[in-house]
């Protein structure tokens, strides 16, 4: 018999708020179903969820919504859609025109680890970031992909959001 994982601490805790980028479900064309699954794995997570948008694939309303959501105190922002390669997926030049630093390794891991299960994965330019005090996330528009994606870098979540926000760490 497991023991249940122990309930986090308010220390613990990160704050999220979560941008689906995706013109078609912005007009109401369809239903949003990246933003929903991205709260469901956050909340697995024992992370609060405080913040959600739905914005059209537009560098300045994406823009708006990371900066928005960093000012409203998220400590982890998730993007999810626009990070392909069609004309209109604009999320990473949109996210990289705010940034104070890219970090590297957040993009490189899910496209190494998302090739395992789709040759795709080669066209993600899916990316991690730092606004303001906020690491910022950019995933693929699927929703099973983002929460895959989501999944591959969990470990570094926690240390990069204390370090963003000038938290003390171990290191």
């Amino acid at each position: 018999m497991s023991t249940p994982a122990p309930a986090p601490t308010a220390a613990a805790t990160i704050t999220v708020g979560i941008i689906t980028v995706s013109d078609r479900a912005s007009a109401g064309v369809y239903e949003d179903h990246g933003g929903p699954a991205l709260r469901k794995a956050s909340m697995e997570q024992g992370w609060s969820v405080e913040a959600e948008a739905l914005v059209p694939d537009d560098v300045v309303a994406i823009q708006q919504a990371v900066l928005s959501f960093a000012a409203q105190g998220c400590g982890l922002i998730l993007t999810t859609g626009g990070t392909g390669i069609a004309d209109r997926d604009v999320t990473p030049e949109a996210i990289r025109g705010i940034m104070r630093v890219e970090i590297p390794g957040f993009g490189e891991l899910m496209r190494m680890k998302s090739l395992e299960i789709t040759p795709n994965a080669i066209l993600s330019r899916c990316l991690g970031a730092i606004v303001r005090q906020s690491l910022v996330l950019a995933l693929p528009g699927k929703p099973s992909g983002a929460v895959e994606c989501l999944g591959f870098v969990l470990g570094a979540i926690p240390h990069t959001v204390k370090v963003a926000r000038k938290e003390p760490t171990s290191c």
